[in-house]
């Protein structure tokens, strides 16, 4: 498969050792609107990039004929409009806010433990994140999906689960849910060591698109109980 990364920062980096190893080819790399080329002979497009760039891209890879994988987050106010540009053009967008296999499976257990705990007013349930400090968005995208399945599955109103963000050294991505209450507390954690996961589902995410039209997410590559995939 032939990747064009759009941004090659530091996830750019861990997403070309790993297509290497995978057997895949990076033709193309894209760090600033000036190195935009006027033709890409790519199957895909990765992105990872800023909340500010990030639409922009998306829509230059589509006016290349290009596929787009995009993992950058801090553009919520955006998404239903770039899916209906998607839908309307005949495009192909596969977005999420966390790529990692094993943190889809913690979105899976959140789902299911909010549902659990509808009702039980006696616990209060909170959010941390920390990343490192040269993440731009805060919360982040992640920490904003566990929230909003705790409000629709828990049937908890949204400014009752607070999130608290930090941002410190080089932390790939940490992220916790509290049940907390005056007899007990349940604690539900997903911690990143490295970038190397979030790299790996862009890729399987990149491999399944090629050849589909529409817009997707990890429930469509993972189904809704997610399993490892090799």
């Amino acid at each position: 498969m032939k990747i064009a990364l759009i941004g090659y920062g530091k996830m750019g980096h861990a997403i070309e050792a790993l297509a290497s190893e995978r057997g895949h080819v990076v033709v193309a790399t894209v760090d600033n609107g000036d190195q935009w080329p006027e033709r890409l002979e790519a199957d895909v497009a990765i992105e990872f990039s800023t909340p500010a760039t990030a639409v922009e891209n998306i829509r230059r890879c589509w006016q290349l004929g290009l596929p787009v994988v995009c993992g950058t987050t801090g553009w919520d106010a955006q998404y239903e409009a770039v899916k209906t540009e998607c839908l309307a053009g005949g495009h192909s967008l596969f977005s999420a806010s966390n790529f990692s296999i094993g943190m889809n499976i913690m979105f899976a257990i959140n789902a299911h433990l909010a549902e659990l705990m509808k009702g039980r007013d006696d616990y209060h349930v909170s959010i941390s994140e920390t990343h490192h400090i040269h993440k731009l968005d805060a919360p982040s995208g992640t920490a904003l999906s566990l929230q909003r399945q705790i409000v629709e599955r828990g049937k908890r109103k949204e400014g009752k689960v607070p999130i608290e963000s930090f941002r410190i050294g080089e932390v790939p991505g940490t992220h916790t849910v509290v049940y907390d209450s005056e007899i007990d507390t349940l604690t539900l954690t997903h911690e990143a060591h490295s970038r190397k996961g979030l790299a790996q589902g862009a890729l399987l995410a990149a491999e399944w698109l090629v050849g589909k039209k529409g817009v997707f997410t990890m429930e469509d590559l993972l189904g809704p109980h997610p399993q490892p995939l090799s």
